[in-house]
Parts: C-alpha cells; sequence; structure tokens
C-alpha cells in the first residue's frame, strides 16, 4: 500500500547526503578512501540508484494493482490509516533496511577488490 514511502524517504535523505558530501569532496580536493581511489560520494550515488529504482518499481507495481489512484487520496490504504502506518513501519523500514545492508556489503566487496588491486601493483612495482 504505502510502504514505498520509506524507501523514498530515505532516497531523499541519502540524495541531499550525497550532494553535500559531493560538494565538500570536490571543495576540499580530498575524499578519496585509503588506497582505494573510491569516493563517498561516488558510493552514495549506489545506494541512490538502489532506492530510486525501488521505488519507481514499488510505486510502479502499486499503481497496476490499483493502490495508488490519480485522485485524492492517493492512497487507498488511507481508507484504514492504521494497516497503512503499520505496514510502513514493517514491510516499508524492512525494505529499507535490506537495501541499505546489501550496499553496504556492495561497499565492502568493492573497498576489499579496490586494495587487492592497489596492493598487487604496489608489489609490482617494487
Amino acid at each position: 500500500m504505502a510502504c514505498l514511502l520509506i524507501p523514498m524517504g530515505e532516497a531523499i535523505v541519502t540524495t541531499v547526503v550525497q550532494k553535500v558530501v559531493e560538494h565538500r569532496e570536490k571543495k576540499d580536493g580530498s575524499g578519496k578512501a585509503a588506497n582505494a581511489g573510491l569516493k563517498w560520494g561516488h558510493r552514495l550515488s549506489w545506494l541512490n540508484k538502489m532506492l530510486w529504482g525501488g521505488t519507481i518499481m514499488l510505486a510502479l507495481d502499486h499503481i497496476l494493482n490499483g493502490e495508488i489512484i490519480a485522485r485524492p487520496p492517493f492512497f487507498t490504504a488511507l481508507a484504514n490509516p492504521a494497516a497503512m502506518l503499520h505496514e510502513m513501519a514493517t514491510v516499508g523500514v524492512a525494505m529499507a533496511a535490506a537495501v541499505t545492508a546489501v550496499w553496504g556489503i556492495i561497499v565492502v566487496i568493492a573497498e576489499v577488490k579496490a586494495r587487492a588491486v592497489s596492493r598487487a601493483k604496489r608489489t609490482l612495482s617494487a
């Protein structure tokens, strides 16, 4: 019903954070992770793409199922606000947490691989 609002809210917040981080990285000329060359602004863009993509897919699913309509109140779930809030608190939070956890795993894997490549380059040049 309205579970997509939680990942969308997280996507809005992380988009703002990404823009601030990218601005600071550009201003400082820093932002590179130790030995990896991965900037946090770039890492946050991965999370944003995952969150916005999921939000769009959920919105399309809810539109096709008739749960989002083109007239007020827009969400059919508002007929029972308690059920809508319960779904947002359970399903929406779980989806947002799962996406963020997967993103965290992706960042760790990218960091490990980048460090391995950096280590191999140093070994070859020595």
